[in-house]
């Protein structure tokens, strides 16, 4: 069957359908190659236009087959590799088979056909297959695991290309088209989520997140993302920016669910606030056990609270009032006054802020604290605070100005 004849055999089995094959029947006939890639890319991105074939197969993949391969020479490479990944996550669905359940085998084949013709393709687009062909792989792992199988060899040659990848993307192809990122930091993020640690999984969670509209997302995704991101945050070491999450839109999507409590609590952390922790952790005791990424590290997550007081402490007053006692810093931290030298040791070592201790006065003074995103409350207490910084120098100036001529 020819590839006009396949358009008219889809149009007449599907006719709903039938002006969006007659337009690509069409721009196929003239040779208009970029407007072929453009309207196979729109006719994917709907879900529904997906069906079977007369023999039951997957429309997807006869379209595939019949329009795209026969001239991927004279096609965007990027484009073609993208109608590859959506012809890859559509066997899942319907699968090759007539009959089958979802074929992730044929799916994982179309991604590893493409990738034959690397020179061909170039980097961006090899690097965006790979990425889609590791995704692929993981999500396959993650089903599979709780049947034992050995996926070893499969997760050290993910680690590879994510290690090259890495580099690649960084070096040579800093001006790559975003899908081509957000491929990438898909795959990287669901490695990391599988095999740790939680600090590596957030970092390249945020960066997904940031090559990725939230618009491209399903509600189950964002949802998953949005819990992932937060556990992440809450026990990955060396994490204590939450601003950055906090004020991302993504957190919105646990309002109104089981794991609300979630973002209760990572607004807590944002703004180092023990006593609502302490509420958050007594009210939802059992949410929170349920949760194995917490308690693993349950000590972690309390030492970071207690950190997170005391920078927010810092933060709340004037550079000109940051000589802290160990009393006052007791009480808002909450910690026994034995351990509040340990704190700020710890705190010091992490860089999350910077000074002296005098451990004779039992005082601490900061010189600097630790760069972060702000919320709305606290950038409007930093510009309060610039407004009396100004009217400081401008008083000083004034007095400088009146004490010249004595001086004279």
């Amino acid at each position: 069957m020819s590839s006009i004849e396949h358009c008219e055999s889809m149009s007449g089995l599907h006719p709903d359908l039938a002006t969006n094959y007659n337009r690509i029947s069409s721009l196929y006939t003239s040779k208009l190659w970029h407007q072929v890639t453009l309207a196979v890319l729109e006719f994917m991105s709907t879900p529904s236009t997906l069906r079977s074939t007369a023999e039951g197969g997957n429309s997807y993949l006869a379209l595939y087959d019949q329009i795209i391969l026969p001239v991927d020479k004279k096609l965007n490479p990027l484009r073609l590799a993208r109608i590859a990944s959506n012809v890859a996550s559509s066997l899942l669905i319907i699968p090759a088979v007539p009959g089958a359940q979802g074929d992730s085998v044929a799916a994982i084949t179309v991604l590893e056909n493409l990738l034959e013709k690397k020179g061909q393709l170039g980097k961006s687009a090899t690097l965006f297959t790979e990425s889609k062909l590791a995704l692929l792989k993981l999500t396959q792992m993650q089903n599979s695991a709780h049947q034992g199988e050995d996926n070893s060899d499969e997760m050290a040659q993910i680690k590879g290309m994510i290690k090259s990848g890495s580099k690649i993307l960084e070096t040579e192809l800093e001006g790559a088209e975003t899908i081509v990122h957000s491929a990438f930091y898909e795959a990287s993020m669901t490695y990391r989520k599988l095999v740790g640690p939680p600090e590596v999984f957030y970092k390249q969670a945020m960066l997904y997140l940031t090559y990725t509209p939230l618009d491209q997302m399903s509600v189950e995704e964002k949802y998953n993302l949005a819990t992932g991101i937060s556990l992440a945050a809450l026990t990955g070491e060396g994490v204590f920016n939450f601003g950055e999450v906090v004020e991302h839109s993504i957190l919105s999507c646990l309002t109104d669910t089981e794991n609300k409590w979630l973002l209760e609590l990572m607004h807590v952390f944002a703004t180092g606030n023990v006593v609502e922790f302490q509420r958050i952790t007594a009210q939802y005791d059992p949410q929170i056990r349920a949760q194995p990424a917490l308690l693993s590290r349950v000590e972690l997550v309390k030492e970071k609270i207690t950190l997170l007081a005391l920078v927010n402490m810092v933060f709340e007053r004037p550079s000109s009032e940051r000589t802290l006692d160990f009393t006052d810093i007791s009480s808002r931290i909450g910690v026994p006054f034995e351990q509040v030298e340990w704190v700020i040791m710890k705190a010091f070592s992490l860089g999350l802020i910077k000074g002296s201790m005098d451990e004779v006065d039992e005082t601490v003074s900061v010189t600097s604290v630790m760069p972060r995103v702000l919320n709305t409350q606290q950038l409007k207490d930093l510009s309060e605070r610039f407004g009396e910084w100004a009217v400081k120098v401008s008083k000083i100036k004034d007095y400088m100005g009146d004490q010249i001529p004595t001086l004279v």
